[in-house]
């Protein structure tokens, strides 16, 4: 069993839309105000992947995105797919969907190990890990009753609740309902539950399976005088409380669960015409019939705002009657067939929403996945297998691959047990994945003895990797570019984002990037072993981990097809701002992205704003600040090589973990500045000096090319 993995979860799609556009009587929805610099934005569409891939993973394989063309040439034809976004870390659904979801790095939300986190209770003795899948209101001691922390679990720097989402909508008029979507629905029985309905409420009552099916996975967060928290549902509306929400957040009220809403919503029926009524035979995995049928129907009832989450098509979503398999290598028959299930969904989508009225002429589309994979499996046969190919547009199933007996799966060791086994006995918790995040009980200072001999010991382990027979390193290889595996200790994690000030317990010891063949867990067996379960590992530094794409289509987009990475950078962050921008609405808070100009209309761009300067003065914040920028990828090796040196004593760790807090330092001063000339510019059109702005991408090189140098031959870096 894979604890961790069961939580695999979802995230967002924003809907606003006009009622008189699908022919409704006009009704309290009609305030909706999205005040689109375009004019002509009536609906928003936002959809989250899990681990849907642009890139190929086998050269010979159509992408998942190739075989949906209803999808993608939907993107190429309308709008931009660029190519060139990149996740947060450590790379991993809840994270990467918060992080999505806030526009906010790890740091400025809390959760930047996921899909659970390490928390050290008092006495640093005991760690827990708590799911990272949670109602946003949610303390650390609400998820894990074995906690003492009492922080939220979502949590600002200063200790207090992030901002909510949907606020920005809800304030607008609009309501925002939400499938599956991570963190904004009720994610745990029975406490949220309790939470939300009253301890002693009917719902509370009910079983743990009865309230699991019934009241999660599904909301809508209301405005206020809507109908679906009023009149015929007013019963079973409940208060919308955002306590810590900057400027307030009164007199709102939510409808949770399935239960509610699909009454509410007149029944739904997904497209296989599959009734849905709970998430009891969904869990949190849906796929696009179920999830796309949901976004239709919440469009056509008057919900102005949707976000959905769908499920990856690589891990078999469709059970026994598509195959016996539980994941799935590229190429794979099944594979093929689900993903063929996929676009065929996508098909209905998009003709249902045009006889609605909704379009690309007045909508504005948005599709991203959490992260990307690696693919852990032995050679397909035959070699030149391809699953399936792309004639006149269609995808036609052709030579299939096959893997052969535990051919497709990754390769669980334990960790502990390997690191006992090498001679060190210091005692340690991970969190489960390839990039473990590792906990030494007394949560001692990273300059410990043992600590860092902990630190060298997993650094130089190897183990067989039993679909090649090769003897591998379980850190991987390589510098700089070719980075494959890293070492950081907190001084690293900070530059990452990989810390909040708010919470100190939650910081791990150290961070392992390991190899992505090998997904690392606790135990006593010395044995790698492939497990069959899972083939696709994330959380890791690699690139086809940490690289995904944004599908973006509508009014005020530029129809740039596909833009491939080297054309401009982005990360995560930069969705909720290019979206909100988009939308004419704002956030009571700086993001830590920037609105993707490259993939905006400049006639919709006032004068002012100085696209191009603006631009530039975003890659050099990308560079700084993203956790797949340039500085991280140095930080990430100048931090393996400080601390496999020597010897705790050893001058090289404390100059290079010196330097590396110098980065940081410089990097959050520059970071800071940027966020405020382009939250300015872009939200509040206050004017940029061209000066300033020379001076600190001046400034940002030379922080750059330092980080480069040292990078390139750290063993000679002395600043």
């Amino acid at each position: 069993m894979h604890p961790v993995k069961l939580s695999r979860h979802v995230l967002s799609s924003a809907f606003g839309f006009s009622l008189l556009a699908i022919g409704l009587a006009p009704s309290a929805h009609a305030t909706c105000e999205l005040n689109s610099p375009s004019g002509k934005i009536k609906h928003v569409v936002y959809i989250e992947f899990d681990n849907v891939h642009y890139t190929r993973d086998n050269p010979n394989v159509p992408s998942d995105l190739e075989q949906m063309p209803n999808l993608l040439n939907f993107i190429t034809q309308n709008g931009t797919l660029d190519a060139g976004d990149h996740t947060v870390l450590i790379s991993h659904t809840a994270n990467d969907i918060v992080t999505t979801e806030t526009g906010l790095y790890s740091d400025r939300h809390g959760i930047f190990v996921a899909n659970s986190f390490g928390v050290f209770e008092p006495g640093a003795k005991n760690i827990d890990f708590p799911s990272s899948f949670f109602y946003w209101t949610d303390k650390v001691s609400d998820i894990d009753s074995f906690t003492q922390d009492n922080t939220y679990a979502l949590t600002t720097p200063a200790g207090k609740n992030v901002p909510a989402p949907w606020v920005p909508f809800t304030r607008a008029g609009c309501d925002v309902g939400a499938f599956s979507t991570a963190n904004i629905v009720l994610e745990r029985t029975p406490f949220d539950v309790q939470k939300v309905f009253g301890a002693t409420s009917p719902q509370a009552a009910e079983s743990s399976n009865d309230q699991f099916n019934d009241f999660v996975g599904a909301a809508i967060h209301c405005a206020k005088n809507s109908p679906f928290c009023t009149a015929a549902n007013a019963a079973n509306a409940v208060p919308d409380l955002l306590p810590d929400e900057p400027n307030g957040y009164n007199g709102f009220s939510a409808l949770f669960g399935l239960k509610y809403i699909a009454p509410a919503l007149g029944g739904i029926t997904d497209y296989n015409g599959n009734s849905i009524t709970g998430f009891g035979n969904i869990s949190f995995d849906p796929v696009p019939a179920q999830t796309l049928a949901v976004v239709e129907k919440m469009l056509k009832q008057g919900i102005p705002v949707v976000s959905a989450y769908i499920a990856d098509a690589h891990d078999n979503q469709e059970g026994p009657s598509l195959s016996p398999e539980s994941t799935f290598g590229p190429g794979e028959a099944p594979y093929v067939k689900q993903l063929a299930d996929y676009n065929a969904a996508f098909g209905t989508f998009f003709s249902d929403l045009k006889a609605m009225g909704i379009d690309q002429t007045n909508t504005l589309f948005i599709f991203t996945p959490d992260e990307g994979d690696h693919n852990v499996a032995g050679p397909p046969s035959p070699a030149n297998c391809d699953g399936a190919k792309i004639v006149h547009g269609n995808v036609v199933p052709d030579v299939a691959c096959t893997y052969g007996t535990d051919g497709v799966g990754e390769v669980d060791l334990n960790l502990n047990a390997v690191v006992t086994a090498a001679g060190d006995t210091t005692p340690f918790s991970i969190h489960f994945d390839d990039a473990p995040t590792v906990y030494v009980p007394g949560q001692p200072d990273r300059t410990n003895a043992t600590v860092r001999q902990l630190e060298k010991t997993m650094a130089g382990l190897t183990a067989l990797n039993p679909h090649t027979g090769n003897l591998e390193s379980l850190l991987g290889t390589g510098l700089g570019p070719q980075l494959q595996g890293a070492v950081v200790d907190p001084v690293g994690q900070k530059l990452l984002h990989m810390h909040t000030a708010a919470d100190p317990a939650r910081t791990p010891t150290f961070t392992f990037f390991g190899n992505p063949n090998f997904y690392f867990e606790a135990g006593n067996s010395t044995t790698p072993t492939v497990y069959t379960g899972d083939s696709w590992n994330h959380g890791d530094i690699q690139p086809e981990i940490g690289r995904t794409f944004i599908g973006i289509v509508g009014p005020g987009v530029q129809q740039l097809g596909v833009t491939q990475p080297n054309d401009f950078f982005t990360d995560h962050v930069d969705l909720r701002p290019t979206m909100l921008f988009l939308l004419g609405l704002k956030d009571d808070y700086q993001s830590d992205g920037r609105v993707i100009l490259e993939t905006v209309d400049p006639k919709i761009l006032p004068s002012s704003l100085k696209p191009e300067a603006l631009k530039d003065l975003g890659q050099i914040y990308k560079q700084l600040d993203a956790p797949f920028g340039q500085l991280a990828g140095s930080a990430l090796a100048v931090s393996t090589y400080a601390i496999q040196s020597d010897s705790f004593a050893d001058s090289t760790y404390k100059i290079l973990e010196d330097q590396i807090a110098l980065w940081t330092s410089q990097r959050n001063a520059l970071a800071g500045q940027i966020r405020s000339i382009l939250d300015g510019a872009e939200f509040n059109g206050t004017p940029i000096d061209s000066q300033q702005v020379n001076q600190i991408i001046s400034q940002g090189n030379a922080v750059l090319n330092q980080a480069s140098d040292c990078a390139s031959k750290p063993g000679n870096c002395t600043f």
